[in-house]
């Protein structure tokens, strides 16, 4: 191969929606998709790139925060990661992956009255959904398959619990669903050595993070001098009464989110997060990338990544929802 010519300077230099369809980050993407996923997926390094090229522009033609305010150098590893992960940017209600712009702190330093500050930087990450993870963690061995999400509803039959170190969950469908009431939401989880794990939630657990949507959507109150909580996510379906009504695809979405908490570390890019794990950081060395941090130039050699994945399991994760919503 070639060796790649491309410096921080020259990427800078592009334009965003140039990055992806450089010469020099095209040889560097097929290089590390074959050498991590054309044996598991069957699908070559130049198809992967013509295909995820094209969803990435999209996605950038759509966000224009990223393109305006994220830093080239973000876009351009947000774009490798698609080849490190080996998920797609294919849209849909069930997408494996998108892209966010999310501020980064970069450097503290100290400010005229000796006060330490952050300087933060906006930065483009490709953040992996519960239905890309889903596909992750098969690929990686932690699981065989996940069975669809299955939403309790006030008539049903459900008993949830743990015994002798396992956790168990009864479960008996009684038609018709007159009241409309969900009071859970349960995943079952098939582990690679056969063993049978359980995501549930509960009413306590969406109204948590509901009221995290509320945190998040605070606003100043003149009247009160402070800071209040605004609305949350219409999907959480709050009521007059202060109770949920919550979508049942939205909650479907939920339960793949945060089913594997638990769960160790899947490995990803640097410029990319799960929606599970948002605030857990895996390193990766700059060698992957292939970029000298002091050239500042993009290598091509030949190295062992260390990501080569385990058997594939990802024919078995087969998760079905009507509607996926990312947001608390």
């Amino acid at each position: 191969m070639s060796k790649l010519g491309l410096k921080l300077e020259e990427i800078n230099a592009l334009q965003p929606l140039e990055i992806a369809t450089n010469e020099s980050v095209r040889e560097k993407f097929i290089q590390i998709y074959e050498a991590m996923w054309t044996r598991t997926t069957g699908l070559s390094g130049e198809a992967a790139f013509e295909r995820e090229s094209r969803n990435f522009n999209r996605l950038l033609s759509e966000k224009e925060d990223i393109r305006k305010q994220c830093t080239k150098f973000s876009i351009f590893t947000a774009f490798l990661d698609v080849a490190i992960s080996g998920l797609t940017l294919e849209p849909g209600t069930k997408a494996q992956a998108y892209l966010m712009a999310r501020n980064t702190p970069i450097d503290t330093y100290y400010d005229e009255k000796d006060q330490k500050k952050t300087k933060y930087e906006t930065q483009c990450v490709l953040t992996v959904s519960g239905y890309g993870e889903l596909v992750l963690r098969a690929r990686c061995g932690q699981i065989q398959y996940a069975d669809n999400p299955v939403i309790v509803y006030a008539e049903d039959e459900f008993e949830f619990g743990e015994r002798n170190g396992q956790k168990y969950v009864n479960y008996g469908c009684r038609l018709p669903h007159t009241s409309g009431q969900i009071t859970a939401c349960f995943m079952k989880i098939t582990r690679a050595d056969g063993s049978i794990d359980y995501s549930v939630m509960l009413p306590e657990d969406w109204n948590r993070l509901a009221y995290y949507s509320a945190k998040q959507n605070r606003r100043w109150s003149e009247q009160e001098k402070k800071f209040v909580l605004g609305n949350p996510n219409a999907l959480y379906g709050p009521q007059k009464d202060g109770s949920m009504n919550i979508d049942p695809g939205f909650l479907i979405a939920k339960c793949i989110k945060h089913a594997f908490k638990s769960y160790p570390k899947a490995r990803v890019g640097r410029g990319t997060q799960l929606e599970s794990q948002q605030v857990e950081e895996v390193v990766i060395n700059d060698d992957l990338y292939g970029v000298d941090t002091e050239t500042g130039e993009v290598q091509s050699r030949t190295q062992d990544t260390g990501f080569a994945p385990a058997n594939d399991f990802s024919s078995g994760v087969t998760v079905n929802v009507e509607e996926q919503d990312d947001t608390f």
